[in-house]
């Protein structure tokens, strides 16, 4: 047998790196690389180390003063008010707006009209900042024939609250002994006695403004088991009659409480009929009359959603109805992706709908969900066309945030460029903690 002959193939092994698209030419790369490059420069780094620079000095730059304007910072009552309701945004904003983005999500898959609902709580991040703002100033106005909010809360209000037909009413000083008592009443500086007369003519009111179609008021009857009297609007059209007495033509004004008081208690009370004419029982003689005042409170106008203590709540329930629809789109669309088999696992062994929303659901969402929270707390950071819009100029100071009190301090008036850059960089500092965390979260996502 002839020997076998092997043949083999010379084998070549490259070494080095593998080659690149762009070859070995680094210019190449660097080429592509130079418009990002320019712009990240010009919009990013020349914009924050400016701003580190410009901070160290003075309001119009010509002298150096080093961290002294971010002394200021902290020491005025305006930008330290900035700082405390900055950080309320933080703390509340984003977690709300995420909470109710989760609880749209979850219940819209459980609609038929689930479309249409998304679709409806999105349109809002369809509206600029400028515009809602615009549209939720409206909606706070006190007045509840301008404000949407306050003529939802004065109709239930005065669903379940009367409110005063006589709100401007007060007693004639000229004719009568009530005085001012406190709390709107009017209390008489003598007592009755039954089988005399007591008479409280008011004034205050216009004869045309009075409800309904009044009654001539009628003197009252002596009685002598009875403390009776009338009230009345002490005033006759084109004038004459006599102040304190009943006049014919004189209009009575019906509905008014009276209370008999003796030694701080009420001990009676009578409401005036339609001729103005009120009866106390006999245990009023020897007490005073006292007027309180329900009868003459003004009209019930709702919140001041714009005042002092709710403005920033107000501002950040705008915020809210803005955002929440971004929150839902995202967490859907997370939610959309979860297997559907482990939720109907847990509710196979057992678990009801709230369980396996708190225990299944919420966990397989935590990444979607710290996406939203870490991206709306950023954003948060940045409000100011709300506050400055919604906040009435009395208000501003109490609603004011970072934001604004960096365009006041520069641009509003302050011409302070100095604290405006400190400001910045303030702001700046508080978000990279935000950031990386949001970074090396993607990056453990990569890692997986």
């Amino acid at each position: 047998m002839e020997p076998k002959t092997e043949i083999t193939t010379p084998v070549t092994l490259t070494t080095g790196r593998a080659k690149s698209v762009t070859g070995t030419r680094w210019w190449v790369a660097g080429l592509f690389l130079l418009p990002a490059l320019v712009l990240l420069g010009s919009l990013v780094v020349y914009p924050i180390g400016y701003s580190v620079w410009r901070s160290l000095y003075d309001a119009d730059g010509s002298g150096f003063v080093g961290l002294e304007n971010y002394g200021d910072i902290f020491t005025n009552d305006a930008t330290l008010t900035a700082v405390r309701n900055t950080a309320i945004w933080v703390a509340v904003a984003p977690a709300l707006v995420t909470a109710l983005g989760l609880i749209f999500a979850v219940l819209t898959e459980r609609v038929r009209w689930g479309t249409a609902f998304k679709l409806i709580v999105f349109m809002p991040m369809a509206i600029s900042m400028l515009a809602a703002g615009i549209i939720f100033r409206l909606v706070y106005e006190q007045d509840p024939d301008q404000g949407v909010a306050n003529a939802i809360v004065t109709s239930v209000h005065d669903a379940f609250v009367d409110s005063s037909v006589y709100p401007k009413a007060r007693p004639n000083t000229q004719a009568s002994d009530l005085k001012a008592s406190g709390g709107g009443s009017f209390t008489s500086t003598g007592t009755v006695t039954a089988g005399t007369p007591a008479l409280l003519p008011l004034v205050g009111i216009a004869p045309n403004k009075l409800p309904g179609t009044p009654e001539n008021a009628k003197a009252p009857r002596a009685s002598g088991d009875e403390v009776t009297g009338t009230v009345w609007l002490d005033f006759k059209l084109g004038g004459g009659g006599t102040k304190g007495q009943v006049d014919p033509g004189e209009k009575a004004l019906k509905g008014v409480k009276v209370e008999a008081v003796k030694d701080g208690k009420v001990v009676a009370s009578a409401t005036s009929g339609a001729d103005g004419t009120f009866a106390l029982p006999a245990d009023a003689d020897g007490a005073r009359l006292r007027l309180p005042g329900s009868n003459f409170a003004g009209a019930y106008n709702g919140i001041d959603w714009l005042g002092p203590t709710l403005v920033t709540p107000a501002i950040i329930g705008s915020y809210t109805w803005m955002w929440a629809g971004f929150a839902m789109v995202l967490i859907a669309a997370g939610l959309a992706g979860v297997d559907r088999n482990l939720l109907e696992a847990a509710r196979v062994d057992g678990a009801n709908e709230w369980q396996v929303f708190r225990r299944v659901t919420v966990p397989l969402l935590a990444p979607v969900l710290v996406v939203v929270l870490v991206t709306l707390m950023i954003n948060v950071m940045k409000v100011f066309d709300l506050v400055y819009i919604i906040a009435p100029q009395p208000s501003q100071d109490d609603a004011n945030v970072l934001a604004l009190q960096l365009f006041l301090s520069s641009f509003g008036g302050g011409g302070n460029y100095g604290v405006g850059s400190a400001i910045g960089v303030l702001l700046l500092l508080l978000v990279l903690p935000v950031m990386f965390v949001n970074l090396r979260r993607l990056r453990k996502e990569r890692q997986r």
